[in-house]
């Protein structure tokens, strides 16, 4: 699957912007601060992310789960 893979639901960010692809989100997170990036719910969703792209299936609904964990424990820590 290539990371032009489109997610079922796009993914929704403050401000109205959305994550419609595998490539969208693996950028949003690239341009996260570096200690955000290496936070354990930031990681869970860059592993999934690439066994996404790696393996397709059911991996596109996996990290999307994940990026929506992550975005949700951001916004809960404010």
């Amino acid at each position: 699957m290539p990371w032009s893979t489109a997610f079922d639901d796009p993914i929704s960010l403050p401000g109205g912007r959305k994550l419609r692809t595998l490539q969208q989100a693996a950028d949003h997170i690239m341009q996260l601060p570096e200690d955000l990036q290496h936070a354990s719910q930031w990681q869970t969703a860059i592993e999934t992310l690439i066994h996404a792209a790696e393996r397709g299936g059911g991996w596109t609904m996996f990290a999307r789960i994940a990026m929506l964990r992550a975005l949700n424990a951001d916004t809960s820590r404010k």
